[in-house]
């Protein structure tokens, strides 16, 4: 994609840039077994288990996570 490309879809109304956002992040999302975690990001996600895993009843409920951000 070349710069004028991109200076096209900045002009669009914001409801249309959401829209290809969105189909970009679709997209995304369904190659993102194909990306690789980095070392870091593993290290991350398997200390964050086992912190749920010791402490499970610790946090919030994806429902209340949603809920105040919806609220926002």
């Amino acid at each position: 994609m070349n710069r004028a490309q991109i200076e096209e879809i900045l002009d669009l109304p914001p409801s249309e840039r959401v829209a290809i956002v969105q189909e970009i992040w679709e997209s995304v999302v369904e190659d993102a077994r194909v990306v690789p975690l980095t070392a870091a990001q593993r290290d991350e996600l398997e200390k964050r288990w086992l912190d749920f895993q010791q402490h499970p009843d610790e946090g919030e409920s994806w429902e209340e996570v949603e809920k105040a951000l919806r609220s926002e």
